[in-house]
């Protein structure tokens, strides 16, 4: 039976009783299957079946997670459905692969756990979910409902811990209510301020059976609606860029979440303000657009007089708007979706309440009705312009350096030379993503993936893994340090295993923070050291991936080629100068008068 059929009734009353079952008040046909002409309408349908029918219904196209013990007839229900399930290594992994398809794709990835320590090794990386505004859907089987307090199997509370990072979580309690449950968490995923939800599945409902006419199916759950601003503020919202001398725009991800790439883009250029674009927002406008002021960031938030910051929150990602960072008297003007966002940290002149998509509509019509446009010769962008041309001057250098093993720049700036545009970038492990930050390119949205709002670490294969699956034949490039690797290295199986385009890039710089071998010699080896000698690139060879070890910039010139033209997965080891550091920065990247 397929996921789509046209319901069919064997008489009035069994389509009464369907259509009061799907949801009060519908009074038309809905896309759900009950069974087919001529299959029996008394026939048992058992929860995995269920399950995997609802997920269909509700848009899940792609699911990630580890089987076993009560949910592996779930996976295969979904593949008879239709949905893509990559099986992973680990859970962590299987979630962060699960929210980032929410976030590439635009409606809803799923994970799958099994119970016990499998739904707890899938917290970290669900909270962060929760941390970046993601929607997603995590599955955990669950022991039996008979067994409670008689110490079944994995029996374990798997709701506490998940509630304080969950849109919604609940324990199904009937089978034929699973497609109830399932929407519920979809909506609420979705809806509002987007986030994970959970769904506690005891093996005795997904293994259950129930007549298939008493199943209580629910019809899609629609996209959330695109809301407009007050036009009120809108209006006060231009005004208040028209009283600054000195503006700045920053956004975020938020803005790549509205796909309102273009809108973005449109008010940037009608304005002629200079902007920032947040680690994951890079790609909104194109990195070498003109009136980027990432070269000059420092200078540009320590002295503009009013901020307009769209889909970005002032979080400790943008120093909490405080000084030392910002000036004492800036004025922020806000666009967010989220109402209680508005003002935090710092207060704000003019908040807008919306889609970032919308909402920069209605500021486009404002523009072009009334014409106006931030002086082009004023002194405030004369001087941004010269600030970001000496600071991309200063790194020059450094990218210039042909040293053997590489430093940071150097290595970053082969990357970046052959980069395809439409790649999508995964970037994890403090100073390789910091840095990377500043010397790769983006020039398309939603094509870079790091830490985020949760600054999460082991979240790099997940993510490319997750992008990939959602993205067939892109080639994905997941960059990280040798300690970022290290939290699901195994996951590269899970690439070979499915023949996935993703390129992983290993800096080995002895680990966290860098340390050299002399380090290692005496008892007590640095906490946050690693070992130089790890051949990552064997280890990849040993799991089926093509493997390249580069030790200086024309090996990793040629291992990049090579890579590249690999249809499936690969692995460049780069050892790194252990001494290798950013270019000095005027404040430490937490600077705060807190």
């Amino acid at each position: 039976m397929g996921a789509h059929k046209r319901l069919v009734y064997p008489d009035r009353e069994h389509e009464r009783a369907s259509r009061v079952r799907c949801r009060a008040g519908i009074e038309q046909e809905i896309d759900i299957p009950l069974w087919d002409e001529g299959e029996d309408p008394m026939a048992e349908i058992d929860g995995h079946t269920i399950i995997a029918r609802a997920l269909k219904t509700q848009g899940v196209e792609h699911m990630f997670g580890v089987v076993g013990i009560p949910v592996t007839g779930i996976a295969m229900a979904a593949q008879r459905q239709g949905i893509n399930y990559v099986g992973m290594r680990h859970e962590m992994p299987a979630t962060y692969a699960a929210q980032a398809v929410s976030y590439l794709g635009g409606r809803l990835g799923a994970a799958l756990a099994v119970s016990g320590p499998g739904v707890l090794n899938a917290v970290g990386a669900y909270s962060n979910a929760w941390s970046n505004r993601w929607p997603m859907l995590l599955l955990g089987g669950s022991y039996e409902q008979a067994g409670h307090l008689g110490g079944f199997f994995q029996e374990a509370d798997q709701l506490t811990p998940l509630l304080p990072f969950s849109k919604f979580a609940a324990r199904v309690e009937r089978i034929e209510r699973l497609p109830i449950y399932i929407a519920e968490a979809v909506k609420k995923s979705l809806h509002g301020v987007p986030g994970p939800s959970y769904l506690d599945l005891p093996g005795d409902i997904i293994a259950g059976k129930v007549d298939e006419d008493l199943v209580q199916w629910a019809p899609r759950v629609p996209d959330p609606k695109r809301v407009q601003s007050d036009p009120a503020d809108v209006e006060a919202a231009i005004a208040a860029l028209k009283t600054a001398e000195q503006p700045l725009i920053i956004f975020g991800k938020g803005v790549a979440a509205s796909r309102a790439e273009q809108e973005m883009r449109a008010f940037v250029e009608k304005t002629g303000i200079p902007y920032l674009a947040m680690p994951m927002a890079k790609g909104i406008i194109p990195d070498d657009h003109d009136q980027s002021a990432a070269a000059a960031r420092s200078f540009v938030l320590q002295n503009a007089d009013l901020v307009f910051l769209v889909g970005a929150r002032l979080n400790w990602m943008l120093h909490f708007g405080l000084p030392p960072r910002f000036r004492p008297d800036v004025r922020v003007v806000q666009l967010d979706f989220n109402p209680e966002e508005i003002g935090v940290n710092v207060p704000t002149e003019v908040g807008m309440i919306g889609d970032a998509r919308a909402t920069l509509g209605q500021l486009l019509d404002v523009l072009d009705r009334e014409g106006w446009q931030f002086p082009q010769d004023s002194e405030w962008l004369q001087t941004v312009r010269v600030e970001a041309k000496q600071n991309a001057e200063s790194v020059q250098a450094m990218m210039q350096e042909e040293t053997s093993p590489l430093g940071y720049y150097r290595a970053l700036r082969s990357i970046n030379e052959v980069l395809p545009q439409d790649a999508i970038f995964v970037s994890e492990g403090a100073s390789t993503m910091d840095i990377s930050r500043t010397v790769i390119d983006q020039f398309l949205p939603r094509t870079r993936l790091d830490a985020g709002s949760f600054g999460s670490m082991g979240l790099g294969h997940g993510f490319a893994i997750g992008a990939a699956a959602a993205n067939p034949g892109k080639r994905v490039i997941c960059l990280q340090g040798d300690g970022a690797f290290g939290f699901a290295g195994t996951e590269c199986e899970v690439a070979v295993r499915y023949n996935l385009p993703i390129t992983w890039i290993v800096f080995n710089n002895g680990g966290i923070g860098g340390h050299k071998a002399e380090l290692f010699e005496g008892a007590h080896k640095p906490v946050g050291g690693m070992s130089l000698e790890a051949r990552y690139d064997i280890m990849m060879q040993g799991l089926g991936g093509a493997a390249f070890n580069a030790n200086n910039s024309e090996e990793l010139d040629a291992a990049l080629k090579q890579a590249l033209a690999i249809d499936g997965p690969s692995l460049i080891n780069v050892p790194l100068d252990p001494e290798a550091k950013r270019k000095p920065q005027k404040f430490a990247w937490l600077t705060t008068t807190r």
